[in-house]
């Protein structure tokens, strides 16, 4: 039995979906929006309100320092497991992955260098081939 391809909105949501319950399931911490956008063998992810109420709390009382280590240490705590997430959805290799947070918008972004493009479904090209038959 042969798996069906994704499109690539397919498989920009279900990345989206799957961070986001990542998220939820390592840091007891569920972002409002997850955004993920595939560039050939690049893929961004933006996790909105990704802070956790304990980095919040630290930010808010000033510790600023403290709160960015936290949030660095988290990720790097989170980063080989969710490289595993997305190339198990991608069915490529991360090759590398860079993140960084900013406290004052509680937003995080990750850039993902991925070994080539996954295969995808071209909706585009099953649309051409339906309207020939």
């Amino acid at each position: 039995m042969t798996q069906q391809l994704y499109t690539r909105g397919q498989l920009e949501r279900e990345l989206s979906q799957k961070i986001q319950a990542f998220y939820r399931s390592h840091l007891g911490h569920r972002p409002s929006k997850v955004t993920c956008q595939l560039f050939d063998t690049k893929l961004a992810v933006i996790v909105e309100d990704s802070i956790t109420n304990a980095e919040q709390i630290l930010f808010d009382e000033g510790k600023d320092d403290l709160a960015k280590k936290v949030r660095s240490n988290l990720e790097n705590a989170i980063q080989p497991d969710l490289e595993k997430l997305i190339e198990e959805i991608t069915k490529v290799e991360v090759l590398d992955m860079l993140s960084d947070a900013t406290l004052e918008t509680r937003r995080t972004g990750t850039k993902i260098i991925i070994n080539k493009t996954p295969q995808i479904r071209n909706p585009e090209n099953v649309v051409k081939n339906k309207s020939k038959t």
